[in-house]
């Protein structure tokens, strides 16, 4: 096995694993001689602290492991100290979901699907980087476009929205009866 080769399996292999692996282990992997594998790891070790990287390869009695230098600790204790991901509530999923299948779209139009107003999910989610402004509608006062965002398709897995799940025309039909039958129902109560 060619040396870079053989580097680039153990790196592979240390990340991975995130933990101490007996240098024999590596060597059994890599169907190579164990002393040949603790030269190649040394070496690589040598490298990662000559060039300052922000990781390490350390040897642990007759194991290696790749972890943080802690040169670098500082930043990922900013990191952990960031602001975590909000959750989504409901109605906000609900708004995204308009939003990613009839982009571009007006609140006007995402408040007449959802039947209440949806100023404060939309809100939300162009906070969450989820959804923009994606220009005006050529209609009196120029409403809003709302249209989704790269984040949205890397929180979501998707290359483009063209990789949505396609909407099921039964559970649409279904939906619509459950919308309007909610109207009648609200109504009927307001009468």
């Amino acid at each position: 096995m060619e040396e870079k080769v053989m580097e680039a399996a153990a790196e592979a292999l240390l990340f991975a694993m995130g933990e101490a692996i007996p240098v024999r282990d590596i060597a059994q992997v890599l169907e190579q001689d164990t002393e040949d594998v603790r030269r190649i790891l040394r070496r690589m070790m040598l490298r990662y602290d000559e060039e300052g990287r922000g990781i390490q390869i350390i040897e642990l009695e007759d194991a290696f492991q790749m972890c943080t230098r802690p040169s670098a600790y500082e930043y990922l204790i900013k990191m952990t100290h960031r602001p975590k991901k909000h959750s989504l509530t409901d109605a906000a999923l609900e708004t995204l979901s308009i939003i990613a299948y009839k982009q571009p779209v007006t609140r006007a139009e995402i408040e007449k699907i959802r039947g209440v107003n949806s100023d404060h999910a939309v809100n939300r989610l162009v906070e969450y980087n989820l959804v923009c402004e994606a220009g005006h509608l050529d209609a009196p006062g120029r409403p809003i476009l709302f249209a989704t965002t790269e984040e949205f398709l890397r929180t979501f897995g998707v290359r483009s929205t063209e990789e949505l799940p396609a909407l099921d025309p039964e559970k649409m039909e279904e939906f619509k009866i459950e919308a309007e039958e909610e109207v009648e129902l609200g109504i009927e109560e307001d009468s």
